[in-house]
C-alpha cells in the first residue's frame, strides 16, 4: 500500500504559543515515525545515519528554525533535546531575543541571551544553526561558539548580494571552527528569477574555494519530491509569497511567480544529477561524496556523538 506523509513544521518568528506548538508538532512527527518503522526513523546520533541507510529508511532530523520557542527559559533546550531535537537555528529573518535576523535593518548582532543559548546548546550537544541570521549576529555567534556550528542553507554573498547569503569572511570563520555551510536551491543564488544548475554549481565552487572541501555541503531548503508546475502550484506560490510579504519575512528575490526550486534538479534523483554535473566539471569522487553528505555526517557525529 502506498503511504503519503504530510510535511509539518512550526511557525517561525515572534509570536505566542511557540513552545507549546513545537512540542505538539514533535509529538505528531514522532507518532508518524512510530507508526511507520519500516520507512522512517529519527536520527539522534551520528551512527543513526548509517543505520537509516543500511535499512533503507528515511532518516528524520528534528530542527527548530528559530529560538522563539525558548522564550526566556534556557531549560527548554534540554526538554526539546529529550523530545528528539538535534538542530536549533538561532534566529529567523527578523529579530528575536538572541539577535537580529537577516532582514532586520539594524544588524545589531548577538545578544547576551544569545550567548547563553549558544552555551546551553553546546552543553546538551545540540547543533547551532546560523542560517537566516543577520551578518553581525552570525559573525558574533561563530566567534562565540566552542563546538563547530553550521549554516545549513544559504548562498555566497560575495557572488550575490542578498541578505540571506553569507560573506566570505563568515564562511572562513565557520570553516576554521570545523563547521559546515550548506548551499541551497533557492532564488537567492542569482540576482533575479529562479535559480538554475549553473547557479548552484557556481556557489558550490566558490564556497569550496573559500572554506575548503571539508566544510561545504548541500542544504536545499526544499522537499524530496518534484514540484508539478501547474495552476494549483502557481496559486500556492502566490499565496505563500503574499503571506510572507505581509509578515515582513519575504527576502529580496522572492516573488509570486518565483518558485523555490532549481529547474534542472526538480526531481527525486536531484543529488545524482548534481553529482554527475560536478563530475563533468572535474570534481573528484571523494570531493563529491563529501559535499553531497559526508561533511554534514561528520559534523553531526562530532556534535551529537556516535
Amino acid at each position: 500500500m502506498k503511504r503519503r506523509f504530510r510535511l509539518v513544521g512550526t511557525e517561525v518568528g515572534n509570536g505566542q504559543g511557540r513552545y507549546t506548538e513545537a512540542l505538539e508538532v514533535l509529538a505528531l512527527c514522532s507518532g508518524i515515525i512510530a507508526n511507520n518503522p519500516d520507512l522512517l526513523m529519527t536520527i539522534l546520533r551520528g551512527s543513526d545515519l548509517g543505520v537509516a541507510k543500511r535499512s533503507k529508511r528515511l532518516g528524520i532530523i528534528y530542527n527548530l528554525q528559530d529560538t522563539t520557542a525558548l522564550e526566556t527559559d534556557l531549560s527548554r533546550v534540554l526538554t526539546l533535546r529529550r523530545a528528539g531535537v538535534r538542530v536549533i537555528q538561532l534566529t529567523y529573518n527578523k529579530r528575536n531575543l538572541c539577535g537580529d535576523g537577516a532582514l532586520e535593518p539594524a544588524n545589531a548582532g548577538l545578544s547576551d541571551f544569545g550567548r547563553q543559548v549558544i552555551a546551553e546548546l553546546e552543553k546538551h550537544k545540540v547543533l547551532l544553526n546560523l542560517s537566516h541570521g543577520g551578518q553581525r549576529t552570525r559573525a558574533d555567534a561563530i566567534a562565540e561558539a566552542k563546538a563547530p556550528p553550521a549554516i545549513t542553507h544559504t548562498g555566497c554573498r560575495d557572488l550575490v548580494d542578498n541578505p540571506r547569503n553569507v560573506y566570505d569572511s563568515e564562511l572562513r570563520a565557520l570553516a576554521n571552527k570545523g563547521g559546515v555551510v550548506g548551499i541551497y536551491f533557492m532564488p537567492f543564488l542569482r540576482e533575479s528569477g529562479m535559480a538554475h544548475a549553473e547557479d548552484v554549481i557556481r556557489h558550490l565552487e566558490h564556497a569550496v574555494k573559500v572554506c575548503g572541501e571539508d566544510n561545504v555541503g548541500i542544504g536545499t531548503d526544499g522537499g524530496l519530491s518534484a514540484l508539478v508546475m501547474d495552476d494549483k502550484a502557481r496559486e500556492r506560490q502566490r499565496q505563500f509569497y503574499e503571506d510572507r510579504k505581509a509578515q515582513g519575512i519575504a527576502a529580496p528575490g522572492k516573488a509570486a511567480d518565483v518558485f523555490n526550486i532549481v529547474a534542472e534538479y526538480n526531481a527525486p534523483r536531484r543529488m545524482e544529477t548534481l553529482a554527475q554535473d560536478l563530475s563533468r566539471r572535474g570534481w573528484s569522487q571523494k570531493r563529491i561524496e563529501k559535499v553531497l553528505g559526508g561533511n554534514f555526517a561528520r559534523l553531526f557525529t562530532e556534535v551529537w556523538g556516535s
